[in-house]
């Protein structure tokens, strides 16, 4: 349509334009008017204008493909086409080549005649796509060179924010029980620790542990899914939420990773404190468990939480201690190779607490807190 201009805008490259300034406001009320929601990690947005009013956006997060929309009065015009067009120019001229999507499964036929294929498909809540014609199976081809034989193979997915001796408890019980175990460690930046921070603490972590050769550590991937990137912007029911992302995470697990590398077994943890994290592990025994015809079941193993000081052991409680700089407490809860590295790093966002520096000295394999937490400690007893 002649009359319909597409162009590109990335939140906050022109504070002071007053164009600009009423973007944010202009998508919201668009997706609003679709019943959609805005997310707040776009990184850039295609924007349709027609006679200067927004008639359709589309935006880009990471290489994910989201809060899409198009007026009801323009649909079937093409519109989407145009609009992802100008996105895939943006999605180069940041380095992606390929991109994915999430969508309602009604809206799965109009993401294909763009060059979409679906992967997975939960409850009819939403189907999982990617534009690349041989994207997973070169994941696959990726996997299979990891590859090794074994009686049990079992799987573990962490997202290690930082690696804890909780997490160390559940890996040690399954090489205990399994001839491998793969172990695989969420991807997206979304935590306090960087993608390459937890892929090295936990392999360190992994090293140092007696059975070290049973594991195989994998860094992540598009195609192992985190709750923390998942889109909501099309569905308003948090249930609905939870049961897409696990239905579609599950499904990959199961059809596209777990047959490569010969896993049927599945270890996690139980949660006492997250009613979201043990919503998903029941989806888990559903999905992995349940007989289909095409793919072998996996066997869900759920293990008790280490606990220290009557607690479970968790991420969160560690990251609790360091921001208070209680260094007493994180040497409870944590092994010797995150320690090490804790007391070294420097803040990645927020300054440091106040307090004393961690020190250098070792004891056992494992830096000692400094004589002023052990003093703070016995006097707030």
């Amino acid at each position: 349509m002649d009359d319909i201009v597409i162009t590109s805008w990335a939140p906050g490259s022109d504070p002071v334009d007053p164009v600009d300034q009423a973007v944010p406001a202009a998508v919201a009320g668009l997706l609003e008017r679709a019943g959609l929601g805005l997310e707040a990690d776009v990184e850039v947005w295609a924007l349709a204008r027609r006679d200067g009013r927004l008639v359709g956006c589309m935006g880009l997060a990471g290489d994910l493909v989201k809060d899409v929309v198009v007026d009801q009065g323009l649909r079937g015009h093409n519109l989407m086409a145009g609009l992802l067009t100008e996105l895939r120019h943006q999605a180069v001229a940041r380095g992606r080549t390929r991109l994915s999507c999430y969508t309602r499964p009604s809206l799965a036929a109009v993401f294909a005649s763009l060059g979409f294929r679906a992967l997975a498909q939960a409850d009819g809540l939403a189907v999982l796509m990617e534009d690349d014609p041989r994207g997973v199976e070169r994941y696959q081809a990726d996997l299979a060179a990891s590859r090794r034989e074994g009686e049990r193979i079992a799987a573990v997915v962490l997202n290690a924010n930082p690696f804890s001796l909780g997490h160390q408890h559940l890996l040690r019980l399954a090489a205990r029980d399994c001839d491998l175990v793969h172990v695989f460690v969420l991807g997206e930046d979304r935590s306090q620790f960087s993608p390459a921070e937890r892929f090295a603490l936990v392999r360190d972590g992994l090293a140092a542990l007696p059975e070290h050769d049973r594991f195989v550590l994998h860094p992540g991937s598009r195609y192992i899914v985190s709750r923390l990137t998942f889109p909501q912007y099309f569905l308003k029911d948090q249930a609905d939420i939870a049961r897409a992302h696990a239905g579609i995470d599950l499904q990959l697990f199961r059809q596209r990773v777990a047959p490569v590398l010969g896993i049927r077994h599945r270890f996690v943890g139980s949660e006492p404190t997250s009613r979201i994290t043990a919503h998903y592990n029941q989806e888990m025994r559903r999905w992995l468990q349940s007989p289909q015809a095409d793919w072998p079941t996996i066997e869900v193993h759920q293990v008790e939480r280490l606990e220290v000081g009557g607690r479970p052991v968790s991420a969160t409680r560690v990251r609790q201690a360091l921001a208070a700089g209680r260094f007493d407490q994180l040497a409870e809860l944590v092994p010797a190779t995150t320690w090490d590295y804790l007391v070294r790093r420097p803040p990645r966002a927020e300054p440091a607490p106040l307090g004393p520096p961690a020190p250098p000295r070792r004891q056992g394999g494992r830096s000692q807190p400094p004589d002023d937490h052990r003093q703070a400690k016995e006097l707030s007893c």
